[in-house]
């Protein structure tokens, strides 16, 4: 009886332990599952209209913007960055760019502020390069040369534009197509150039572009930096380096020489941090040449991709923008043709070496110069190239 007692226990005790894990097995379905938080975007983009040019097209605004702080406006005449906000070591933003406030000012005569560049960046010396034994004229819109595309470069044509965004990042995606012999240049040119804003502060502006005939091309993006924020300041405390141990000499005129020069001892070594204002008015005849910076730099690592080759950091407000780029030079250029004649929003005019300009790009004169890389684009191959600026703060 005993016996039976502990058994019938026993089998009550194991009762009860089943009951016990069936119900801890169960009890989730019985608790409120958590609902998974709606993804919401950190870049954002916003369209508005900027007016439009005198033939009638229209212009528009796009604004892109990060929850970091940092803001970019972008305008469809010429891809212009019309603005480019980022904060100081405070947290106070401030537009970095030089810029106007109105399309009409856009419309005039001015040094390319803020403009995609095609389709050759920078000088191509005498108007004219000869290609498979043709000889192409191109129109003298800076003396004797041909500068950024001639009369009538992609900073003055109205781009198309399609949006995209999602997560931490927005995108405007331009596209222009360059009919054959447009400023005297051969083939059908169908360019897209990509401005992306990253959640971290990022500026990527990828390039690409096919030609339904043998020509060349070197595009470019022409802002001009006050990392100070003040316009009415120029850019001389702003300490540069530049991964680049040679430079492209130039001529009276601004055209390469062909040669290419060390750095080291003369006023062109930013491979350490190095002021601005420090050589810029030396005692040397590429200076005087160039009444400043005006000069392509030899980029190091062309064969490594996509790479660091410039930082540029105003001590005062402790911004900094590091560049990076897959091309082989870079054109820097310290605003000396300003003259004080172009007005700042809000008051003032932009004086001499207001800003400076990190154009990467292939070196100028290269389908004059065979010694410099190939800047020939052929029917079925693809022009990519790539450069991002990244801001921070230190």
């Amino acid at each position: 009886m005993k016996s039976f007692k502990r058994n019938l226990r026993t089998l009550f005790s194991i009762g009860l332990l089943l009951l016990g894990l069936t119900s801890c097995k169960e009890q989730p379905k019985n608790e409120k599952t958590a609902e998974p938080m709606e993804q919401q975007d950190k870049t954002t983009i916003n369209k508005s209209s900027y007016g439009s040019t005198p033939e009638g097209t229209a212009v528009d605004l796009y604004t892109l913007t990060n929850d970091n702080g940092m803001e970019v406006d972008i305008i469809t005449y010429g891809g212009r960055i019309t603005k480019l906000s980022v904060p100081d070591k405070e947290g106070k933003s401030a537009n970095v760019v030089l810029n106007f406030d109105s399309l009409d000012q856009y419309l005039e005569t001015n040094p390319f502020f803020g403009a995609l560049v095609g389709r050759y960046g920078n000088r191509i010396g005498g108007a004219q390069f000869s290609l498979d034994g043709t000889e192409y004229k191109l129109a003298a819109n800076n003396g004797e040369n041909s500068l950024h595309g001639g009369l009538k470069g992609f900073d003055k044509v109205v781009w198309d534009v399609e949006e995209a965004q999602g997560g931490d990042s927005a995108s405007l995606k331009l596209n222009y197509v360059s009919q054959d012999m447009e400023e005297g240049f051969p083939g059908k040119l169908d360019v897209t150039v990509t401005y992306t804003l990253t959640g971290n502060n990022a500026l990527e502006v990828n390039y690409e572009a096919t030609t339904d005939k043998k020509t060349v091309v070197n595009l470019t993006q022409h802002a001009y930096f006050n990392l100070s924020g003040d316009f009415s300041q120029n850019i001389l405390d702003h300490v540069l380096t530049l991964n680049a141990d040679q430079y492209v000499p130039v001529n009276d005129a601004l055209i390469p020489t062909g040669e290419l020069r060390d750095v080291e001892g003369t006023p062109f070594d930013f491979t350490s941090p190095k002021e601005i204002g420090k050589d810029i008015d030396a005692d040397n005849d590429q200076i005087k040449k160039g009444g400043g910076y005006d000069h392509c730099w030899v980029l190091n690592d062309q064969n490594s991709g996509m790479r660091t080759i410039a930082t540029a950091y105003h001590p005062e407000t402790g911004r900094s923008m590091e560049v990076a780029t897959t091309e082989p030079g870079v054109q820097f250029y310290t605003g000396n043709f300003l003259d004080g004649t172009l007005p700042i929003p809000g008051g003032g005019n932009y004086g001499k070496r207001s800003g400076f300009c990190l154009e990467t790009q292939h070196y100028p004169d290269s389908p004059n110069q065979p010694e410099f890389p190939s800047v020939v684009l052929n029917p079925g191959e693809k022009y990519e190239t790539k450069t991002t600026f990244t801001f921070s703060t230190k």
